[in-house]
């Protein structure tokens, strides 16, 4: 038996210029850090009682006895990629899917440490991030960008730079005062609302509309940003001021990014004191982040007491293996169902 653990991350800024469209062409780069809200996935050889091969339990419940048969794309391609068979899957998460904390790519990269714990290899952050970027872009053909799958495998607080048609990690040094300082001003807040980050991006990238400049305008404020965090002069009350500008860009991208609904509780967090704020992911619902200082964050959260508000802390771990117990397998000779 095979149990990994992955993080699932927050962006602050520099979103959108992880695709490849645009890194390859103006370079790109984020800031982003994985927190203390995980995804467990738990792999087993299935023994040879049943009369299925395979057992997939994620959304919803699999049994399967074809590989081509599996109908959630991830777990299917995942399998095909390092020629798994006769399973038992089970994915569990802290938090709800399609949020826009990088679910998706978080599972991917889990279940592909699992998959090769399982065949007895060790995989590095990088391999990882390579391996479920390949499978979410390439081989599914699904819309988006590259940071998620890297910030999962790697974990902590960072810079992303990406550009040739690859990516390179870049830890941010700051003391831990000043860490613990940021972690404690920034809330999260749940609205509700899920959708599907791909579906989102299809939209922000797939119109003739040029947000070439706007993209180049959220790169510039990366530098900003890590420029505040790692200078001990600068408070770190202009690292929310520029959320809300990276937040007003972002909106800029995409019909789908924002809606009223999305841009009144934001009005309503920056009346109650918060300095700057954005949607996490792609938009269109999920997780909203405000920084706030300590001193007002009670009338936050009383401005915002329909949302639930999700405690967290930052972690530096990245993707892990937890429990490691392989098993010798053998494929079965004959299935009892065809």
């Amino acid at each position: 038996m095979i149990i990994t653990k992955t993080p699932f991350r927050m962006s602050f800024f520099g979103g959108g210029t992880d695709m490849p469209s645009f890194f390859n062409e103006h370079g790109g780069a984020v800031i982003s850090t994985t927190f203390d809200k995980y995804c467990y996935v738990n792999v087993r050889h299935m023994p040879p009682f049943h009369p299925y091969i395979s057992e997939l339990v994620h959304n919803r419940f699999e049994r399967v006895n074809d590989i081509e048969d599996i109908e959630h794309p991830l777990i299917r391609e995942c399998m095909r990629l390092h020629d798994i068979h006769e399973i038992r899957l089970t994915y569990e998460g802290d938090l709800p899917a399609r949020t826009g904390l990088g679910t998706s790519s978080t599972f991917a990269v889990g279940m592909l440490n699992a998959f090769c714990a399982l065949k007895g290899k060790m995989m590095s952050h990088r391999q990882l991030a390579e391996e479920a970027i390949r499978v979410e872009r390439d081989i599914l053909k699904e819309n988006g960008g590259w940071q998620d799958q890297v910030a999962a495998a790697y974990g902590g607080l960072n810079r992303i730079d990406f550009k040739s048609n690859d990516f390179s990690v870049h830890p941010i040094i700051i003391s831990p005062e000043r860490k613990k300082e940021l972690d404690e001003n920034l809330l999260l807040f749940y609205t509700g609302v899920q959708r599907f980050s791909s579906e989102i991006q299809a939209d922000t990238f797939g119109k003739p509309v040029d947000k070439t400049q706007q993209l180049k305008d959220m790169l510039a404020l990366v530098d900003e940003a890590e420029k505040v965090l790692t200078n001990k002069d600068t408070s770190l009350n202009e690292f929310g001021k520029l959320l809300d500008t990276t937040w007003k860009l972002k909106r800029g991208t995409g019909s789908k990014i924002s809606n009223g609904s999305i841009d009144e509780l934001y009005d309503i967090a920056i009346k109650a004191g918060a300095l700057g704020g954005k949607l996490l992911g792609a938009g269109g619902g999920g997780f909203l982040l405000f920084y706030c200082e300590k001193e007002k964050q009670e009338h936050l959260k009383k401005a915002l007491d329909k949302l639930m508000i999700v405690p967290f802390n930052f972690e530096n771990d990245g993707a892990q293996v937890l429990y490691y117990a392989p098993q010798s397998y053998s494929p079965r000779k004959e299935f009892l169902l065809k």
